[in-house]
């Protein structure tokens, strides 16, 4: 009895194998067509020249695109970042860095990389001018949000370096590239160097620059990787370019992975406080709470915290009793800094229906004087 089941097990396995094959074949058609393959060596190569020459148009180009990032950085616009971003031409020399590698074509190296560096000194300098000119001491959010990379640009920077590689080596898919700009945003970090240069912040210059050599870094090693898979050069002739990659994404993974945990610490932190704060002490229990801000110093918590109340309904004396229910739960020294929003509710009921008002109220109100 089992044997018979398991034959008709098998029988129907077949029947549906071979329903899938002939449904394939009756609708997919004659598709060799669209077979894909890479483009020729010669056009590849002329692409990524072409791209890594320091020309006019790449400087122009640059040049406003560092114009258009700084004040989008300085304005804290998203939208207007991204259009820098997609205008920056850094992706073709640093891709043509990617192949010179691969092919040991150290000419292409030297043009690639003369191409790249002057273009990042041009966009720091312009953002370093631009922000002089314009006098603005407050750090945006945007402008700090790439002050802070962690391991999650990494994978971003290998990410984008494989779809930019692919796309290049590729006839019909060159309106990624766009894309792989805006997802790797070479040319804010630039930006906010120059930034952090004018406002003379260490933290913000080594933060944006740590950002930049991390997408350069994977741009380089994840493109050189997709075209040796591709048959574009060889691994012997990448092997030492490949060895310098490896060991500077180690270095640089370093201070990546800590910043990355102390993103997680934060965010863990931030949520402990504000359930803590909202749901068991009686000080803040009624309040809207705005924000809350975590920063590790060291081994002391700084919780920033923004709330709406009534005026005069927080005493310094309250807060000094959640901040130790905060280290008692918490188990952690902090320091709470809490800023109140006098907070003033009016309410005016409707009347009933059946209540005759003073008609003289409405009188007063428009014999006002003006």
């Amino acid at each position: 009895m089992s044997f018979k089941f398991r034959r008709l097990g098998l029988l129907w396995y077949l029947r549906t194998i071979r329903f899938v094959k002939n449904w394939w074949k009756s609708n997919s058609g004659e598709w060799k067509w669209i077979a894909e393959n890479p483009i020729s060596l010669e056009g590849l190569n002329r692409q990524l020249w072409r791209s890594s020459v320091p020309s006019l148009s790449f400087y122009v180009l640059l040049g406003l695109s560092g114009i258009i990032s700084t004040l989008g950085l300085l304005a804290n616009s998203a939208a207007t970042i991204i259009g820098a971003m997609i205008i920056a031409p850094l992706m073709g020399p640093i891709l043509g860095i990617a192949y010179g590698m691969v092919m040991g074509n150290r000419r292409l190296l030297k043009r690639s990389s003369l191409t790249l560096w002057t273009g990042v000194g041009l966009t720091i300098f312009i953002s370093f001018l631009i922000s002089h000119l314009v006098g603005l001491r407050t750090v945006q959010e945007e402008i700090l949000s790439r002050s802070q990379p962690t391991l999650l640009d990494l994978g971003l920077a290998l990410a984008a370096g494989t779809a930019g590689a692919f796309a290049k080596s590729r006839r019909h898919i060159g309106d990624a590239l766009p894309g792989v700009a805006i997802a790797v945003a070479l040319a804010p970090p630039l930006s906010v160097i120059g930034i952090g240069i004018s406002l003379g912040s260490s933290k913000i210059f080594n933060g944006s620059s740590l950002l930049f050599l991390t997408n350069l870094i994977g741009i380089i090693f994840s493109g050189g990787i997709v075209f040796v898979c591709q048959r574009y050069g060889s691994l012997k002739r990448a092997k030492e370019g490949f060895l310098i990659s490896i060991f500077t994404l180690t270095i640089l993974g370093l201070p990546l992975g800590f910043s990355l945990n102390n993103l997680v610490l934060e965010d863990n932190i931030r949520r402990s406080v504000t359930l803590l704060i909202s749901q068991e002490t009686l000080t803040f229990y009624k309040s809207e709470i705005r924000r809350v801000e975590v920063d590790s110093q060291q081994e002391v918590l700084i919780v920033n915290l923004e709330v709406a109340a009534a005026a005069n309904s927080i005493s310094e004396n309250q807060v000094k009793l959640v901040r130790d229910f905060l280290e008692e739960r918490l188990q952690r020294k902090l320091s709470l800094n809490v800023q109140v929003i006098p907070l003033t509710e009016f309410t005016a009921p409707a009347d009933s229906v059946n209540s005759n008002p003073d008609p003289k109220v409405g009188e007063d109100f428009i014999n006002q004087p003006n």
